[in-house]
């Protein structure tokens, strides 16, 4: 797809009406509003998604890793392998010179972290959205909205409210979008949560981060090179092209983020974390930025909902941002999607539940991610201290580790349960081997999928919309309900 400023790229559109054809509006173009707007579309909702940017590829970006967790939710959608052979996977971390995390331990299709910039994420959710019949409009600004539960126009499903958007487009001119509903995707600087009036509270944790795409003469040891001294912490990856992600802090340069970075600067930075620069050349890319550490008090305002930067913002430690935003996006969009066409029988608390299971999910990576920089910040000898003796309690005791492993991988990560519910509500369905194939292939439908032995049919509870039913590959014993987005909803024997 191609796209000018302003101007609009429609394609086929499928599912319910609207007064103009829009049931839910993406404000944010990102790897969390295109995955979302995506699953939307593929599921026979009228999308319309809106960014404020002109529509172009760019190959300078700041996120480059995909952990084993977002793998498998874009395994789930047809796109994970794909994905991987653009990238280099990497199985070990060896964090502040003594700490050894092994990714080959996760349970998981994919036991690594993928190094792969971001770009290469939102090209293959691009090209999905568009398939499933997404609109684009490019180079249009949100200025405001509102909403109300009643309108003139209504739908199949007899919900009549709406949210109205104003927008902006390239050449000045003003128009109104009305949906359904309309989710912000649009980053840490998000227009829809200033529309709402939402804080956005937190702390700057660091400044003055260095950033740099770089050549380097010698090849490091390990594919992820990770260490902090003290007053300085730097941080070494590939792209798999030839080209390296550096990046780096120096505790006695704090300048504003507006300041010129010289490669020099980042070398000098490279040497005292690493003892070495590499021997770092022709830098295609430098930059300086500052790490918040934000989170919105709330995900949901009647209609409007806020996904990835946009409600929650944290230290690039762990590469978990991009992350957490697309693991955001697949909870909300099968939710929105059960309400949007009438399959829910209580829609309010489903599309509430996107925020009590999203939210403690963000409040965590927001403290995981903290700890990793001050780790790497540590400068007093207590600090340093601590440091040591956290590194060597992980790689000593294996659960803390696998524990450790399964957050920042986001394999760990589990959702609270109803009072007296199987042990297995909640937490992540592994890519199970059963009859009809594997579990995240039958995913890619969008639906349910009751798996249980075969010829029996458990009592499990009804599910929005239809379900996919399959057996065991093996002697198994018990049922499972699993989400759309490979949790498990329903349980019943071991």
């Amino acid at each position: 797809m191609t796209g000018k400023p302003g101007t609009e790229v429609t394609t086929r559109t499928t599912g319910t009406t609207r007064g103009d054809g829009t049931d839910v509006l993406v404000v944010g173009a990102g790897p969390t509003g295109m995955l979302l707007a995506g699953d939307l579309a593929a599921a026979g909702v009228r999308v319309t998604v809106i960014e404020r940017r002109p529509h172009e590829t760019s190959n300078m970006t700041r996120a480059f890793g995909v952990h084993a967790r977002t793998l498998e939710l874009l395994d789930a959608r047809g796109l994970a392998d794909e994905l991987v052979k653009t990238g280099t996977s990497i199985t070990g971390l060896r964090l502040f010179s003594r700490l050894s995390l092994d990714l080959s331990r996760l349970h998981s299709r994919f036991p690594f972290l993928l190094i792969t910039p971001q770009y290469e994420v939102e090209r293959l959710l691009e090209r999905r959205a568009i398939a499933a019949g997404v609109t684009f409009r490019y180079g249009t600004e949100l200025l405001g909205l509102s909403q109300s539960d009643t309108s003139d126009a209504s739908d199949a499903s007899g919900d009549s409210g709406e949210v109205t958007a104003e927008v902006r487009g390239a050449d000045g001119t003003r128009s109104t979008l009305r949906a359904r509903y309309l989710v912000g995707t649009d980053g840490v600087r998000s227009a829809v949560r200033t529309a709402l009036d939402l804080p956005f509270p937190g702390v700057s944790a660091i400044r003055s981060i260095v950033l740099a795409d770089v050549r380097l003469t010698e090849e490091p040891e390990g594919l992820l090179t990770v260490n902090g001294t003290g007053d300085a912490f730097a941080f070494i990856a590939p792209f798999g092209d030839g080209w390296y992600r550096v990046m780096g802090w120096n505790r006695k340069r704090q300048v504003p983020d507006s300041e010129l970075v010289e490669l020099d600067e980042v070398r000098e930075i490279a040497r005292q974390a690493l003892g070495t620069d590499h021997g770092m050349h022709d830098a295609r890319w430098i930059s300086r930025f500052h790490s918040d550490e934000r989170q919105a008090p709330s995900y949901r305002s009647g209609r409007v909902f806020l996904a990835g930067d946009a409600a929650h913002v944290h230290s690039p430690a762990g590469g978990q941002g991009m992350n957490t935003g697309l693991q955001d996006a697949a909870n909300l969009s099968w939710k929105l999607a059960s309400v949007v066409r009438g399959q829910a029988p209580d829609p309010e608390t489903l599309l509430d539940s996107y925020e009590s299971e999203r939210h403690p999910v963000g409040a965590t990576v927001l403290r995981s991610s903290g700890t990793i920089v001050r780790l790497a910040m540590a400068h007093t000898p207590l600090q340093r201290a601590a440091r040591s003796l956290a590194s060597r309690f992980l790689n000593a005791v294996r659960p803390a580790s696998a524990r450790a492993m399964g957050m920042i991988s986001g394999i760990g990560i589990s959702y609270a349960a109803p009072r007296g519910a199987h042990r297995l509500t909640g937490r992540r369905a592994p890519d199970l081997e059963l009859t009809q194939g594997r579990l995240y292939e039958l995913l890619r439908e969008g639906r349910f999928v009751l798996v249980a032995p075969k010829g029996e049919t458990p009592a499990a509870p009804a599910a929005p919309g239809s379900v996919i039913r399959a057996t065991w590959a093996s002697d198994r014993r018990g049922a499972l309900l699993i989400r759309p987005d490979g949790y498990i909803a329903w349980a019943q024997g071991r």
